[in-house]
């Protein structure tokens, strides 16, 4: 008797360490509950449901384009974000999971030596994707030049920032004066296979995959569960944003008249007619809508409409008269597997996913 109740307090004091091991880490796996919605779990890991969207964006690939997609038993990826959520399986542990300092890109003199490697283009001012000063010079940058070291192209590889956009596609990849540019999307192009890129450029593997949202006014909340909800509506988007996804995935809304469209010359202007009433809502992607929002000072204006537009992929795009693109994709590609298999993709997702959240 004496030996099993000592094996029972043994057993209860191992039960108990795993207890307090486990509620030592952040983030993990969750598994889908009866009665969850992605606010709901929002909720109760964040304690805020509106969060919703930073588990949809970690699951995308799970969940696809609908929030309520989500099943009983499913297996959701969630972030640590803050110290929270604590305690689920898989995660880790505290002290691991607070990011390093920030460190800005440093940006290397040029020489000729380059023209002999691949080069790569971007650009800054799209925080926090590419920008020069945010951390390893933002999320997409990070995950090219990690991808590239992983691939290890025997020319070597370069990253280039030239800050005007408008000059990337033409002339300076049209002419390969650069190999390949990111971070870009891509048209439908099943649909719409006469729209400019897609008739020019290949792209690599989707480098991240994000939401488009719509951002309204809290005071003429959005309704948005079905196609017909947002006929009739006028949506802002800025001045070379582009719209294409409005008319995308066998939907043309913008191209049949079903939504109308306007374009003021800068965002602000966006979120301005929106609280004004001559614009319903703001169409955006997650990242760069709510950083908009933050900067503004217009966070508590805005409703974030619980259902994404679409789901839009950042490529590395090459011209397609360039006379080693299939070997540039094949070089990013090969990278991103490699990433991907190694755990080193996530980490750096998570990485910029707590620094991103906290500057919102």
């Amino acid at each position: 008797m004496k030996r099993t109740l000592l094996a029972g307090l043994f057993g209860l004091a191992s039960l108990a360490t795993a207890s307090v091991a486990a509620a030592d880490t952040c983030g993990g796996v969750y598994t889908v509950k009866s009665g969850d919605s992605l606010s709901v779990i929002a909720d109760s890991l964040y304690k805020d449901a509106g969060k919703w969207t930073l588990i949809h964006s970690k699951n995308i690939g799970a969940i696809g384009p609908k929030p309520n997609a989500i099943r009983v038993g499913m297996k959701l990826d969630v972030t640590c974000l803050d110290g929270l959520p604590k305690g689920l399986p898989g995660g880790r542990k505290i002290t691991a999971a607070a990011p390093a300092a920030a460190a800005p890109v440093k940006i290397q003199a040029g020489n000729a030596s380059v023209r002999k490697k691949i080069n790569l283009l971007t650009a800054t001012d799209y925080a926090p994707f590419t920008h020069k000063e945010s951390h390893n010079g933002g999320l997409m940058t990070e995950i090219v030049d990690a991808a590239m070291a992983t691939a290890e192209p025997k020319e070597g590889y370069a990253i280039h920032w030239v800050d005007h956009w408008a000059s990337h596609e033409e002339p300076l990849l049209s002419n390969a004066l650069l190999d390949a540019g990111f971070p870009w999307f891509m048209p439908d192009c099943k649909n719409n296979p006469e729209e400019y890129r897609c008739q020019n450029f290949d792209t690599s593997k989707p480098l991240f995959e994000l939401l488009v949202l719509l951002f309204a006014s809290k005071d003429r909340p959005m309704v948005f569960e079905k196609d017909e909800d947002i006929f009739g509506k006028t949506i802002c988007r800025p001045q070379g944003y582009g719209s294409y996804m409005l008319d995308q995935d066998e939907r043309y809304w913008w191209r049949d008249g079903k939504v109308t469209v306007v374009a003021p010359a800068t965002p602000k202007e966006c979120y301005e007619m929106v609280l004004e009433g001559t614009a319903d809502a703001v169409m955006m992607n997650e990242f760069t809508g709510r950083a908009h929002l933050a900067e503004l000072g217009f966070t508590d204006q805005f409703q974030v409409v619980p259902q994404p537009v679409s789901i839009q992929a950042f490529h590395l795009i090459v011209h397609k008269t360039h006379p080693q693109k299939d070997y540039i994709l094949e070089t990013i590609d090969r990278g991103l597997n490699g990433l991907r298999e190694s755990g080193r993709y996530q980490e750096i997702v998570e990485d910029h996913m707590t620094r991103i959240w906290a500057g919102f």
